[in-house]
């Protein structure tokens, strides 16, 4: 069964992003990342059909790889939840989407096929999705870095159960369910 997954990496303090929504801290840093690893992005990824992101997470996507407004970088159908207008690549299929993520949920699981959706960020967005019951797991690639501040991994309260935790190079990888009440 298709499961919602919100895989993200966190500073060791619990933050995604710094202050100035940057990722610079996560990607612009030499660390010990084996590649072959079961939680490494590139074995995550096998496994999602559809996407879906926050549009600040978009924009940095897009200001960081700015050949994806040419060719968008992931080949899974891809939702940007936005009140805004804003660029969509000339190749890959993205769509937007302004309302409740209990409307979109149903066409993220048709689109992916049977696979697994991603919600790629931010930490409100995959709090929306949490809210709505609709979110299965949560998993963190922790980060040697501390931050001080910026924007929460997950900006509500949410009961966790630890599905597994292993090392991965200088990164901890903790993948979590919800735990439900009852």
């Amino acid at each position: 069964m298709a499961r919602t997954v919100y895989y993200t990496a966190s500073s060791v303090d619990g933050f995604i992003a710094d202050e100035h929504n940057s990722l610079d801290w996560l990607v612009d840093t030499d660390h010990d990342l084996p590649q072959d690893h079961p939680d490494h992005y590139d074995n995550f990824i096998k496994d999602m059909g559809a996407l879906v992101m926050g549009a600040t997470t978009y924009l940095w996507v897009t200001e960081h790889e700015p050949s994806s407004l040419e060719q968008w970088s992931y080949e899974q159908p891809t939702w940007i939840c936005t009140h805004r207008d804003l660029p969509l690549p000339a190749q890959g299929h993205v769509e937007t989407f302004a309302g409740d993520v209990a409307e979109l949920h149903p066409r993220l699981v048709e689109a992916a096929q049977g696979k697994d959706v991603w919600v790629v960020g931010g930490g409100d967005l995959a709090g929306q999705f949490l809210d709505a019951g609709l979110l299965d797991e949560v998993h963190v690639q922790y980060t040697p870095v501390v931050l001080g501040g910026g924007a929460p991994l997950l900006p509500r309260r949410a009961p966790l159960r630890l599905l597994g935790v292993r090392q991965m190079g200088d990164f901890v990888a903790a993948r979590y369910s919800l735990r439900t009440t009852g």
